[in-house]
């Protein structure tokens, strides 16, 4: 092969490599809480076109495209770990649950669907503006009278229930996805609310990759605030032995931990 044709073949195959990078940079998928940690953005979109969308529930369908017009959209659950959340709540039989930080109730819906109609989940945020957003979309699906909804910081509810020994082991699921700082704050306490054999799921346990980045890689502020508390967390989990676990890369990384003792 001669000099020029070699020159000509590397040219050709670094315009090519730009333009995929260009076109990977255009079309960065527009999922509602899109925080796949999958390198292809097709790949992605195959698993929601394949297996998500088509059994997505209509009303939760309706309650993502409300969350898709809020300006803090990208904080809802995505609709695969809505949809994993979901069968997971059945293939534990979860009955008694409990939910830290609601948003617009993407999660919450789908916690509210898998539970048997007598149900319950005791569901906080700071913020009922958000939660009442999705309400109509869950009086509809009928499942409003699951939820007991408090407004306001969890850590006060947590250890008022903690004080009544009726509520240690009683919860077969907890879901939280709130403040991050808080996270060990959290598990401190509800380690003793989960019954053993019951299961909590943390949220962001992979903080948009940014657990594996340098101290001083470029990071947007509120990705670099938290990162260091969501690392301590893994950390903690890990070491911790009343617990086993499965960190997964769903949505933005999700840590399932069953309480063993």
């Amino acid at each position: 092969m001669s000099t020029t044709t070699t020159t000509e073949t590397k040219a050709e195959s670094q315009t090519q490599t730009k333009a995929q990078n260009g076109a990977e940079q255009q079309t960065r998928h527009s999922e509602v809480g899109h925080k796949s940690l999958l390198q292809s953005d097709d790949l992605y979109q195959y698993i929601l076109e394949t297996s998500v969308y088509p059994r997505e529930p209509e009303c939760m369908k309706e309650l993502r495209d409300i969350t898709a017009k809020h300006p803090w959209n990208l904080m809802t659950t995505s609709a695969d770990e809505g949809q994993f959340l979901n069968l997971l709540l059945k293939l534990i039989g979860a009955k008694k649950t409990m939910e830290i930080g609601v948003y617009t109730g993407y999660s919450l819906l789908a916690t509210a669907l898998a539970l048997p109609e007598d149900g319950t989940i005791l569901a906080m945020d700071i913020n009922r503006e958000n939660y009442e957003l999705g309400l109509p979309v869950i009086q509809k699906a009928g499942v409003a009278h699951k939820i007991d909804f408090r407004e306001g910081p969890a850590l006060p509810v947590l250890d008022q229930l903690l004080e009544d020994p009726a509520n240690h082991g009683s919860f077969d699921f907890i879901f939280v996805d709130a403040d991050k700082d808080n996270y060990l704050n959290y598990h401190k306490r509800l380690i003793e609310l989960v019954k053993v054999g019951g299961v909590i799921g943390y949220d962001n346990t992979l903080w948009n990759g940014s657990v594996v980045l340098p101290a001083d890689a470029p990071m947007r502020k509120y990705i670099r605030y938290y990162r260091d508390f969501v690392i301590e967390l893994n950390k903690a989990l890990t070491a911790d032995p009343r617990i086993e676990l499965s960190q997964l890369p769903v949505g933005d990384g999700i840590t399932i931990t069953r309480r063993i003792k």
